[in-house]
């Protein structure tokens, strides 16, 4: 009873602590205000906030121009931890945050609940397969996030920097010159050096009456469809977080999404099916004989947002509603105008023939 106690607060305190770095919208106009949010749990609830002495690096970068972000210039709003700051000229901006490492020991039970939980199934099948289930953890973590966002009109190359953090996403494409339907190939590093046979895991929160497109068959066949590997997080209706799942449900786990893995080149590509904010992420984890240790992990998240096609600059999902509605308002103004230029021939007709 101890064990399986022991093993909820494991999973409740640090399994479920994938950091992002998040923004309300990621199309943005210059020189004006703007907040970053730094999540700590899941994508779409921040469960603490990030000690300042944690942060070993915050950098945003715009034009080339990489800056140095004090801890000072951050506060906290409720479980989330938040950077005010205003932009500068337009362009293809990117923000990263880097952790300081911690450990935490686990008992076996615990530990392997935190692998599948977190989708490391590389080794927990490791685990199995070297007799280990029954060994202990006392496990280095350090996380690396970063964000790519669109100031005004002007695309710059900033999205291919590399910021130098032990594990972070390179996009190949600048994910703001895609749309829904497109594709996207990241290349995942490891201390500067490509990661191949990594897993990976691409999902999205969709916006609300968002645009979709369907999975290719390529990706179905692999494995890679959103829908079959949809996690099944979410809140029951006292507003307390289940992960029972019912007797139909896969197992719970926060590794939702596309399922990939990066080739010998360490690239993974994503199928972009629908708008929304999109995120890869990711936790390298393998055993080490550091002194004191048993594993060390690094994780690692990129999000950027997508939208379906405009001709206009900037492509946010309401901007495209907008366009609907200013369509219907031209029918009825044009609609309104020739009723009252038939009206008006009609009632002139009608006094002609008064007059005769």
């Amino acid at each position: 009873m101890k064990k399986i106690f022991f093993a909820i607060i494991v999973i409740a305190l640090f399994c479920s602590h994938t950091m992002f770095l998040k923004l309300d919208s990621y199309f943005l106009e210059p020189h004006t205000p703007v907040t970053l949010q730094l999540f700590n749990g899941t994508f779409e609830e921040s469960e603490n906030v990030i000690d300042r002495n944690r942060m070993l690096d915050v950098s945003i970068l715009n034009n080339s121009v990489r800056t140095k972000v004090s801890e000072s210039q951050w506060t906290e709003k409720d479980s989330i931890t938040l950077l005010n700051f205003k932009t500068g000229d337009a362009g293809t901006y990117v923000a990263g945050v880097s952790t300081k490492a911690r450990s935490l020991e686990m008992e076996a039970d615990a530990f392997n609940d935190y692998l599948e939980h977190e989708g490391i199934y590389d080794m927990l099948e490791w685990r199995k397969n070297n007799n280990a289930l029954a060994s202990k953890a006392i496990e280095k973590y350090s996380k690396h996030v970063k964000t790519i966002f669109q100031v005004g009109a002007i695309k710059t190359k900033d999205w291919q920097t590399v910021l130098g953090y032990p594990i972070e996403f390179v996009p190949l494409k600048n994910p703001y010159n895609l749309n829904t339907g497109d594709s996207l190939e990241v290349k995942l590093l490891l201390n500067g050096e490509p990661l191949a046979n990594q897993l990976v895991y691409a999902d999205y929160k969709a916006h609300s009456n968002s645009h979709s497109h369907n999975v290719n068959e390529d990706e179905k066949e692999h494995g890679h469809s959103h829908d079959n590997l949809k996690s099944h997080t979410h809140k029951d209706k006292s507003g307390s977080h289940s992960h029972e799942p019912k007797e139909s449900e896969e197992p719970h786990t926060h590794a939702s999404g596309q399922k990939l893995r990066t080739n010998a080149e360490g690239i993974a590509k994503a199928h972009l099916s629908a708008d929304g904010i999109w995120y890869f992420q990711t936790i390298h984890l393998v055993n080490t004989e550091e002194e004191g240790l048993t594993h060390e992990s690094n994780w690692s998240t990129l999000t950027f947002e997508v939208t379906h096609a405009h001709d206009e600059d900037t492509h946010t999902h309401e901007h495209g509603h907008e366009h609907g509605t200013n369509y219907t308002m031209y029918a009825l103004l044009i609609g309104s105008l020739l009723l009252i230029g038939v009206l008006f021939f009609w009632f002139n007709r009608k006094n002609n023939k008064n007059e005769e």
